[in-house]
C-alpha cells in the first residue's frame, strides 16, 4: 500500500498516462489549427476544468480558499512562462531537421530539473537517486536515437536548442514545484489545485493574446473546433493536476525521472496499435529505463 509519502508515484504514473492521450489528441488539431494553437487548447480549455477540480478538492478537503504568500507568484511566473519558453524553443528545434537528436536532448530534463531543484529549493537528492536519474535518462536517449542520428550531436544549433527547451522544461517543474509548497495553511491537494488554476490562468493569457496579435483566424478556428478541443483540454487539466499532486510530495526531479515511463507506453502503443517493431536498441534504452526507474522507486 501507498502512503501519504510514496503516493507521488501512483500521481505520476497517472499524470504521464493522461499526457500520453492528451498528446494524441494534441496531435489530431494541430493540422487545422498550427503548432501553437494546438498548444494553447491545453491551457484555454484546460482552464475552466482546473476550476471545477480546485471547487471539488475545496469540498472534498473542508479548505478554505488559499492566500498565498508574495513568494507563491514569481514561483508560479516561473513555472507558466518557462513552459511556454520551453515549447517554444522544442518546435524550433524540431523544425530544424534535428528530430531524433534534440529529443534526446530534451531527455536531459530529468538531470537538469535535479540542478535546479537542489539550487533553488535545497530539494535533497541521494546518492542513489542521481544514479537512477542518469541511468534512465541514458536509457531515453539510447532508445531515442536513429542510425545515422550520431552525426546531428556535432551541429552546434539542435544541441544550444535542444537543451535550452530542457533546461525551461526543468525550470517549469521546479517553479511548479516552488509555487506549491509555498501555499500555507492548506492540505497539499488543496495547494496543487490552487496552484494549478493559477498556472493554466497565466499560461491562457499570454498565449490567447499572442494569438490575437499574430494569429487572430486560429482563435476563430479553435472555437469552432470546441468539441474535439474539449477533450484534450480536460486530459491536460487532469493530467497537470497530478502532476502538481507529485510536485506537493516529492522533488521534481523524482517526478520527472519517473515521468519517463511515458517512454513505455509510447513504445507499447506504437508496437501493440502500429504494429512498428521494437529494435535492439530501442529495446536497450527501455532496460535502462527500468532499471533507473526501478532504482528511484526503490530507494
Amino acid at each position: 500500500m501507498f502512503s501519504i509519502a510514496t503516493l507521488w508515484i501512483p500521481f505520476t504514473i497517472t499524470a504521464a498516462l493522461g499526457q500520453v492521450a492528451r498528446n494524441a489528441m494534441q496531435r489530431q488539431l494541430t493540422g487545422p489549427l498550427g503548432t501553437w494553437g494546438a498548444t494553447n487548447i491545453r491551457f484555454l480549455f484546460g482552464f475552466p476544468f482546473s476550476v471545477i477540480f480546485f471547487v471539488v478538492v475545496l469540498v472534498a478537503t473542508g479548505d478554505h480558499p488559499p492566500s498565498p504568500t508574495a513568494a507563491f507568484w514569481p514561483w508560479l511566473l516561473l513555472g507558466a512562462l518557462s513552459q511556454i519558453v520551453g515549447t517554444g524553443m522544442m518546435l524550433l528545434a524540431m523544425n530544424d531537421r534535428s528530430f531524433v537528436v534534440t529529443t534526446a536532448y530534451l531527455k536531459t530534463e530529468a538531470i537538469q530539473t535535479a540542478i535546479f531543484g537542489f539550487v533553488f529549493l535545497g530539494d535533497h537528492l541521494t546518492v542513489l537517486k542521481v544514479i537512477a536519474i542518469l541511468i534512465a535518462t541514458a536509457g531515453v536517449v539510447i532508445a531515442a536515437l536513429r542510425p545515422g542520428a550520431e552525426k546531428g550531436f556535432a551541429d552546434l544549433k539542435p544541441t544550444l536548442l535542444g537543451l535550452s527547451a530542457a533546461a525551461a522544461f526543468a525550470l517549469s517543474a521546479v517553479g511548479f514545484r516552488g509555487a506549491v509548497i509555498v501555499v500555507p495553511g492548506v492540505s497539499f491537494v488543496t495547494a496543487a489545485s490552487y496552484t494549478l488554476v493559477f498556472g493554466l490562468f497565466v499560461q491562457t493569457l499570454v498565449l490567447t493574446i499572442y494569438l490575437l496579435a499574430r494569429a487572430p483566424d486560429v482563435l476563430q478556428k479553435i472555437l469552432g473546433l470546441w468539441k474535439p478541443s474539449l477533450f484534450a483540454g480536460f486530459m491536460g487539466a487532469f493530467a497537470s493536476q497530478f502532476w502538481f499532486l507529485a510536485f506537493a510530495l516529492t522533488a521534481a526531479a523524482n517526478v520527472r525521472t519517473l515521468a519517463l515511463v511515458e517512454v513505455l507506453f509510447a513504445q507499447a502503443v506504437a508496437y501493440y496499435s502500429f504494429k512498428q517493431p521494437i529494435s535492439a536498441r530501442e529495446l536497450s534504452g527501455i532496460a535502462l529505463i527500468v532499471v533507473g526507474v526501478a532504482l528511484l522507486v526503490a530507494v
